[in-house]
């Protein structure tokens, strides 16, 4: 009975004690496997240790009560878990009370009721009731309850409650509650609640309660609820209540409840509730209320005005109440007033006008043409 009791006040005192001494434990059958208590320094099994300090390697399973002290060259293989597991590498099974965190390397499966973090990397699967954190890359699956957030490269499915960001690039399926943002380029799939945004490019399917954008290229299909755009090209499948827009271009399939357009050349099918129109358009655009552009190669169509700016050109064919084309008209156009400076083609009217025709033939009921 009296070893019974002394052998448990010496595990007691081992397990509880001050960490500052960096090997101090009590281990069977050996001191470098099986089952210790206290902190061993390198051991394989069963390991029970209050607060970890200086461990070097531990392989199997390792139970530490509290946060760890100078431990960040530690490496633990196996099942870890406590309060604050900490450790410089955790490979394996990671449980936190509080969260998991790994000075530079966290792989396999992590999850903390709190969080769940590295220093550098984590890799594999992490379930923070907050958050997932890593200073450099995140690789896997990973679920944070606010957010996960990474200083470097994110990859895989990541879903925060909050948002999902990365210092570096994204490449996978990101779900944020609020948004999902890239500082390089973000590849994949996403959806924000409020919006979706890179500071490099945007490619995949993408969609933002508020917005889908990018200060470079956009390349794939993107849904917002105000606007989607770029600062330089879009290209792809474009759909926002408000506006769509691309600095450089505009390249593909573009609805836009408000208005749609580019800074350089506009594309394909253009279509936008108020306007829409680029100073070079190709294709088919059309605008509730106005189209327009200064090369206009293609189709315009809309309710009130079409507009060809100074010097400018239509070729092919316009309809709208008010055709007033400041430039070269090649083709055809249909509305309640037509005027061109210069005529290749047809006006069909009530009244229209050629700037540059002959005499009666600068302003005709009807029809007026000149080729």
């Amino acid at each position: 009975m009296n070893y019974f009791r002394y052998t448990t006040l010496l595990l007691l005192f081992i397990f509880l004690s001050d960490t500052s001494l960096p090997a101090q434990s009590f281990d069977l059958p050996t001191s470098n496997w099986g089952i210790s208590f206290g902190n061993s320094k390198n051991f394989t099994g069963l390991r029970f240790n209050f607060r970890d300090h200086w461990v070097d390697e531990i392989t199997g399973v390792n139970l530490t009560l509290w946060k760890s002290y100078e431990n960040e060259h530690a490496v633990v293989k196996g099942i870890s878990f406590g309060i604050l597991p900490e450790a410089g590498y955790l490979y394996g099974l990671n449980l936190g009370l509080g969260g998991p965190a790994a000075e530079y390397e966290m792989s396999g499966l992590s999850i903390g009721i709190l969080g769940a973090g590295s220093g550098r990397d984590v890799n594999g699967v992490a379930i923070g009731g907050l958050g997932i954190g890593s200073g450099e890359n995140i690789a896997g699956i990973t679920i944070g309850g606010l957010g996960v957030g990474s200083g470097g490269d994110v990859t895989g499915l990541a879903l925060g409650g909050l948002g999902v960001g990365s210092g570096g690039k994204m490449t996978g399926v990101f779900f944020g509650g609020l948004g999902v943002g890239s500082s390089g380029d973000l590849n994949g799939i996403s959806f924000g609640g409020l919006g979706v945004g890179a500071g490099g490019d945007l490619k995949g399917i993408h969609a933002g309660l508020l917005g889908a954008g990018t200060g470079n290229d956009m390349t794939g299909i993107f849904l917002a609820g105000l606007g989607a755009g770029a600062g330089g090209n879009v290209t792809g499948i474009a759909c926002a209540l408000g506006g769509v827009g691309g600095g450089n271009s505009l390249t593909g399939v573009a609805i836009a409840g408000l208005g749609a357009g580019s800074g350089g050349r506009l594309t394909g099918l253009t279509i936008a509730g108020l306007g829409a129109g680029a100073p070079d358009v190709r294709g088919v655009i059309i605008g509730g209320l106005g189209t327009g552009g200064v090369q206009v190669r293609g189709v315009a169509l809309s309710a009130a005005h079409f507009r060809i700016e100074d010097e400018g050109e239509l070729k092919g064919f316009a309809a709208s109440a008010f055709n007033y084309i400041k430039g070269k008209q090649t083709g055809v156009v249909i509305g309640l007033f037509n005027y061109a400076h210069q005529l290749h083609g047809v006006q069909i009217g009530v009244l229209n006008y050629v700037r540059d025709n002959p005499g009666i033939t600068k302003i005709l009921p009807l029809v007026n043409a000149h080729f």
